[in-house]
């Protein structure tokens, strides 16, 4: 079900280790020319081609694009007792974590008379975007709106695609999210035309964003690459993955249940376990097999694991198994190893980083307060996850004294005769002409 590779003995580059570890094909450029005429049609179009495009992708006519506030508040009214006291419960633990990511401002005095402050300042509006299809995504409702909300954005907007089976509405549950978050711009807009929507804005029906996140399927991912300058976006969100560090101390049943969860996502979900131990590798494999027939999504689950950017990879020890893991830089990260945290120290790349058996993915997908919006493609070696700093832009504050001008001038009018703009220089000594 699950292929092998086997790194004994091979002391690979970080680039070796990605080529036999392979994500699934994602052709992402591919994409980005089949959306073309969908963006266009949304840039130079109105709520009727918002609404013919929901009829072509989504199969349903919405009875409008922007979702009624009725409507936001007749789903929290009937949503199970049950999964809004879940949702609440989630929701204070993700706000309790994202507060402390709050920067304070921050004067620094260069020289007597001369300082920088640092600000930080939240973009105007955002949209976030909420996938729908295989399955509903409440919690990255909260994923985004909590730290947006934190951040002290004054304008947020929520799309998700529109429902056959609720009438063209997105779908109940996360328009009951919205609601008890407190969201009330929430439009019936799915993919690429979604994106679209919030980076052009459409006369009557919404105002340009400035900023969208949010996960989603490729042509959600190759409209954020292709719209990226027009607005600014947090990633491009591919396929989800898991990478499992592991030795002879983990439960083979733990191990093979979080990558089946994984899994569950998509048909190109990739979930790697990385051991030193060909024992538990054996192990996992037959609890696999047995684990896989047991699941509601059988099919796309098997499907999952048994393509290329699935694998068991055996390694000569831990330590090689860190250099695996970090070359790889999974969206997820768990580690099951006797001293979990310490070997957790020595991950660099990674989207999240889960510790100990306790710690699945599962727990940070909806109640750890960690955010899931996470980097995926190996693109964690860069880039962080959603975080309330995502929504925050950082501005310098010059102000300089007479003295502390006086001091430095000599400087720049050297730096900037070197570099053969004497407008520059001149800029500072037309200063001298006037001074107190």
């Amino acid at each position: 079900m699950i292929r092998l590779v086997d790194f004994r003995g091979r002391a690979l580059t970080k680039a070796g280790y990605n080529s036999e570890l392979p994500r699934a094909d994602l052709n992402v450029a591919e994409a980005m020319q089949l959306i073309a005429p969908i963006l266009e049609r949304v840039k130079f179009g109105t709520e009727s081609d918002l609404i013919k495009l929901a009829e072509e992708f989504d199969g349903v006519v919405p009875p409008s694009i922007r979702v009624p506030q009725s409507a936001l508040d007749a789903a929290l009214n009937a949503l199970d007792p049950e999964i809004r006291s879940a949702l609440e419960r989630s929701i204070a633990r993700v706000r309790t974590v994202h507060k402390d990511q709050v920067r304070s401002d921050k004067k620094t005095v260069v020289v007597d008379g001369g300082e920088v402050t640092q600000k930080w300042i939240p973009v105007d509006r955002v949209g976030l975007y909420v996938p729908g299809g295989r399955a509903v995504y409440p919690s990255s409702v909260m994923m985004n709106v909590i730290p947006a909300q934190i951040a002290q954005v004054p304008s947020i907007a929520v799309a998700s695609p529109p429902q056959k089976e609720f009438g063209g509405l997105p779908h109940p549950t996360i328009l009951a999210t919205c609601a008890l978050l407190g969201v009330t711009e929430v439009y019936a807009v799915g993919g690429a035309q979604a994106v679209a929507l919030f980076a052009y804005g459409m006369e009557g029906v919404c105002e340009k964003c400035d900023l969208v996140t949010g996960p989603g399927n490729i042509y959600v991912a190759a409209a954020k690459r292709a719209l990226r300058g027009v607005i600014g976006i947090d990633s491009e969100a591919g396929p989800t993955e898991i990478a499992i560090l592991a030795d002879k101390t983990a439960i083979p049943a733990d191990v093979a249940a979080d990558l089946i969860s994984q899994a569950e996502h998509d048909v190109i979900a990739a979930a790697i376990l990385v051991t030193d131990s060909p024992e538990l590798a054996e192990a996992v494999a037959l609890e696999l097999k047995v684990r896989v027939a047991l699941t509601k999504h059988t099919d796309r689950i098997r499907e999952a694991l048994a393509g290329i950017q699935s694998a068991i990879a055996l390694v000569d020890s831990i330590e090689q198994g860190i250099d695996v893991v970090n070359a790889y830089a999974a969206e997820h990260l768990e580690i099951h190893t006797k001293d979990a945290r310490e070997v957790s120290t020595a991950i660099r790349n990674a989207g999240a980083i889960f510790v100990g058996r306790y710690s699945p993915v599962s727990l940070g997908d909806y109640s750890a307060g960690s955010n899931h919006v996470l980097p995926t493609g190996g693109c964690a070696c860069h880039s962080s996850g959603l975080s309330v700093q995502t929504f925050l832009r950082g501005l310098h504050i010059i102000e300089y004294g007479e003295k502390a001008f006086l001091e430095i001038l000599p400087t720049v009018i050297t730096l900037a005769t070197a570099e053969d703009l004497p407008a520059h220089g001149q800029a500072m000594t037309a200063r001298l002409e006037n001074l107190s």
